[in-house]
This record gives structure tokens, C-alpha cells and sequence, in this order.
């Protein structure tokens, strides 16, 4: 039985990653004309920031010197996150986009644009905008009938933490008042 190189750098990365409280989300590894380039996408439930990827980085990096798992030649690390219209195939992935509008390519009735609302171990509440005024409707969606999953970007989403912060901001100001 035979594994690919990306299937050997999975099973000796992802132990490493899990480690830092992420998620081994992908490995590639690419040829850019003579240069080799090693893609290494890492997430968490809560997402991760410029510097747990920076640790992962250096830690990957070091476990791929000690190791002879790209080779002799030179090659590029380059470690990310999945980026703004990530492509959601895994159960935490969904859970993942709860709140965000996602496009999802069904087996039996097409596309559909829809709000994640909840997911479950069978499938998904979903939220379909309303057309010209009218309001949302609710829809559930089997993970089954889903052939196809990308969250969409939103430039005037509201973020519901919005009012949490100016509520946080006003106690605040109080407390200031208080002490004056």
C-alpha cells in the first residue's frame, strides 16, 4: 500500500499541530518551477491569529529539519488559515460558520444561499434571505443532500457583538462617573 507524500507529512504533522490547539485542515505540497512549496492550512473552533500561527510555523519547521519528510531539496513552509471563502467539508467546519452565509450546491434542487443557523450530527438549520421585502424562511438540509459547501463573504454583515461592545462601553462610562 502506498501513501502519498502529503498523506506521510499529514501523519507526522497533525500530532504536532493538534498540540498547539489547532486543526491540520490541509497539506500540499506543490512544485513552483524548480522550487518545492510545502501549504500547510491550520484552523480552530475559534480560529487562529497571526501568532499561533507564527508558533506552528516554527514548530513544523523544526520537526521537518530533524525529519527527512520533504527530502534533500529546498523547499518553501508556508503555514495558513483557510481564508475568507473557505470551502466547508467536515462537521466542524459547519459548526464552524454558524452565523455566516453560505452557498451550498444541493444534489437534487440546485444552489441555495442560506444563513447558517444550527448544526447537528444530521444536518443543518438554515436561514434563506427573503427576496424584494419579503422575510427569511427556515429550511433544513441533510448533510446528505449537500454535494458542495463555501462560506460567502459579506461586506455589510452585522456582527452581532457590535451591541455587546457599546453596552460593555456604557457600563464603563458609568463606572467612571461612579468614581469622579
Amino acid at each position: 500500500m502506498s501513501t502519498t507524500q502529503s498523506e506521510r507529512l499529514r501523519e507526522l504533522l497533525e500530532p504536532l499541530v493538534g498540540s498547539q490547539g489547532l486543526d491540520l485542515e490541509e497539506v500540499a505540497v506543490d512544485s513552483v518551477g524548480r522550487k518545492r512549496v510545502l501549504r500547510v492550512v491550520v484552523d480552530s473552533d475559534t480560529g487562529a491569529d497571526l501568532d499561533q500561527i507564527a508558533d506552528v510555523s516554527r514548530a513544523l519547521s523544526a520537526k521537518l529539519d530533524e525529519t527527512d519528510a520533504m527530502g534533500a531539496g529546498e523547499y518553501t513552509l508556508e503555514v495558513g488559515t483557510p481564508g475568507a471563502e473557505r470551502e466547508l467539508t467536515e462537521h466542524r467546519h459547519y459548526v464552524r460558520a454558524t452565523d455566516r452565509l453560505v452557498k451550498f450546491q444541493l444534489a437534487e434542487s440546485g444552489e441555495l444561499v442560506a444563513r447558517i443557523i444550527e448544526v447537528d450530527d444530521d444536518g443543518i438549520d438554515v436561514e434563506v434571505p427573503g427576496v424584494k421585502g419579503r422575510k427569511p424562511t427556515a429550511k433544513r438540509l441533510a448533510f446528505a443532500d449537500v454535494v458542495k459547501a463555501r462560506v460567502q463573504v459579506e461586506f455589510n454583515r452585522k456582527n452581532k457583538n457590535d451591541e455587546h461592545v457599546e453596552d460593555v462601553e456604557d457600563v464603563e462610562d458609568t463606572e467612571n462617573e461612579e468614581e469622579a
